[in-house]
């Protein structure tokens, strides 16, 4: 058995699995495949409503908010945002707390005044920053909820008089949020939505149309909340995916639910890496991410032969970014506590082998 520790693209339920394999080769018994049937068709346009409705549903989105599904990633995100927020000439703060939020900032600096409110950079991002002013002439304040790389979450939106930007892309659907304390939450759905391909986008209507810039219409979030997200042709199969994934979530319980679990199985590998006295966390044990788990060992050595242990046990993806080493344990909703608890096994292995 193998257990995908993967950052993601990303484990997904074995039910959506069969079910998106099916469509490939007979969507809805029309004799047609998810991949070759019409985006304008009526069987493809519920796909896009139900989807949407699921979305709405299990974030309690409220209803003056635009629910888009977008291609180009969060990538694209960082660059669409300030086109339609940013007016010429005006200022964005952005929270620095990793290698995305940075690349966010980057982009936006290329289009208006950047200040950076505030950084961990300073040690190599294993912390969240506490302590920051957002001007009050900001045009919004952007941050990153997770951070992937170094496995640190914020779990409550901050408290700023500007309108606020955040980046899910990877926890997103992972836990509960109110919708209302932001004005634009963007998310790559490769980690907990669905598969790479869709980005999703939650936006405040009223806050569009008001940076005075001439926007190319496949840029304008206005665009495609008019066509409902149909303004060019949609990643049909990504969005299909996701709403199997949606339907997947909504049966679980929903949100609260899925939190539940994923503060079980974050506690219950956080807790092994503290008591195993050959492993240690990277991030500061305040802002531990409970999405991305990122550890080390004493030596490359220990770390060469752990992963050859973890790759025995089919323990899957787990070797750490560049950026940090070691190792990185990505536990998204699909990933269940029995992969968790084989992670947990191989750790315990390794300290009786070698201790």
């Amino acid at each position: 058995m193998k257990h995908n520790f993967g950052a993601g693209p990303c484990i997904l339920p074995k039910e959506v699995f069969q079910e998106a394999a099916q469509a490939v080769i007979d969507f809805n018994n029309s004799g047609l495949s998810i991949l070759e049937i019409s985006h304008r068709s009526k069987d493809f346009e519920q796909v896009v409503i139900e989807t949407e409705a699921l979305v709405r549903e299990l974030l309690a989105v409220p209803a003056d908010y635009s629910v888009l599904f977008l291609q180009g990633g969060a990538s694209q995100q960082f660059a669409m945002v300030p086109m339609n927020l940013l007016p010429e000439g005006g200022k964005a703060a952005y929270l620095d707390t990793g290698v995305w939020a940075s690349k966010a900032a980057k982009e936006a600096s290329k289009l208006g005044n950047v200040e950076i409110v505030a950084s961990s950079s300073d040690k190599n991002y294993t912390y969240i920053p506490k302590v920051f002013t957002v001007p009050t002439d900001a045009a919004y304040f952007h941050y990153t909820s997770n951070n992937t790389i170094y496995g640190t979450e914020i779990f409550e939106a901050p408290k700023v008089n500007v309108p606020l930007v955040v980046d899910m892309s990877s926890d997103i659907l992972s836990r509960t949020i109110n919708v209302a304390d932001y004005d634009l939450i963007y998310a790559g759905a490769q980690k907990n939505m669905g598969p790479a391909g869709v980005t999703l986008v939650i936006v405040k209507n009223d806050i569009l149309g008001k940076s005075g810039r001439t926007i190319p219409a496949i840029f304008d979030y206005r665009s495609h909340a008019l066509a409902g997200s149909m303004y060019n042709t949609p990643p049909v199969y990504s969005i299909y995916v996701s709403m199997l994934n949606l339907r997947w979530l909504k049966a679980k319980g929903g949100i609260e639910v899925i939190e539940r679990e994923n503060i079980i199985k974050a506690r219950t590998l956080y807790d092994e890496i503290d008591r195993n006295p050959f492993f240690r966390g990277t991030a500061n044990l305040e802002d531990r991410s409970r999405m991305n788990v990122s550890f080390v060992m004493d030596t490359a050595e220990q770390e060469a032969e752990f992963l050859e242990l973890a790759k025995e046990r089919g323990l899957i993806g787990i070797k750490g970014h560049r950026s940090v080493g070691g190792f990185r344990a990505s536990i998204y909703n699909a990933l269940t506590l029995s992969s968790i608890n084989a992670l947990v096994d191989a750790m315990k292995e390794f300290e009786e082998r070698y201790k």
